[in-house]
């Protein structure tokens, strides 16, 4: 995925409906909370091996993408409006990860 043509995309979207002015750091990270929540909310009452099952029922599965898509539009677009490279910042973050949590052997650990 080119996430830059996506952002170029999202943001031409934005613009044609005169929402740039709403579209402040503060409220993409509210809205992006919104949208998470909403994805939460899809899973929030089953069991552990039903939420597994998910992949399995068409109407769900569509439904959980399009609230992952929602939370990504929003965690791209504020990306966009910080000038965070979202691309560099994930390699970052994995890299201190494995340095946070290097490998040892032991199962069931992050």
């Amino acid at each position: 995925m080119d996430l830059s043509a996506v952002q170029k995309k999202q943001q031409a979207f934005i613009e044609a409906r005169g929402w740039s002015e709403f579209q402040t750091p503060k409220n993409l990270v509210m809205a992006l909370m919104v949208e998470a929540a909403e994805l939460q909310e899809i899973f929030q009452w089953m069991t552990p091996e039903a939420s597994a099952q998910v992949k399995n029922d068409p109407e769900t599965l569509t439904h959980v993408g399009e609230e992952v898509a929602d939370v990504f539009l929003y965690l791209l677009h504020l990306c966009n409006q910080l000038d965070i490279d979202l691309e560099a910042a994930v390699k970052d973050k994995m890299q201190k990860n494995a340095i946070k949590y290097p490998l040892n052997g032991a199962q069931g650990e992050p």
